[in-house]
């Protein structure tokens, strides 16, 4: 006999980790992990501390020349981030 209502594992995954309050760090550190995978070795070698606080993420920067580069480029960089994890995980990017 078939089932009527059967779920994909990948919808039950999904449920069990918003229902548990994983979903959110979850993603955050997905975001996390994107960051040097979006902009290269080289920009991640110059970051050295990312953390997402109220849905802003914030990046400690080594070189000032980069950091009003990616400042021009910000709102870009907010959508290709949330983009690659697949929810709104930021709003805002501070660069510090």
């Amino acid at each position: 006999m078939r089932r009527n209502n059967a779920e994909s594992i990948g919808d039950l995954i999904r449920k069990y980790l918003r229902h548990e309050g994983l979903e959110t760090p979850l993603n955050e550190k997905r975001l996390i992990d994107a960051w040097s995978e979006i902009l290269g070795p080289s920009i991640a070698s110059y970051t050295r501390n990312i953390y997402i606080r109220n849905q802003i993420l914030y990046v400690q920067l080594n070189s000032a020349p980069l950091r009003q580069e990616l400042m021009m480029g910000r709102e870009k960089l907010v959508r290709s981030l949330n983009k690659h994890v697949g929810a709104t995980v930021i709003t805002n990017i501070i660069f510090r």
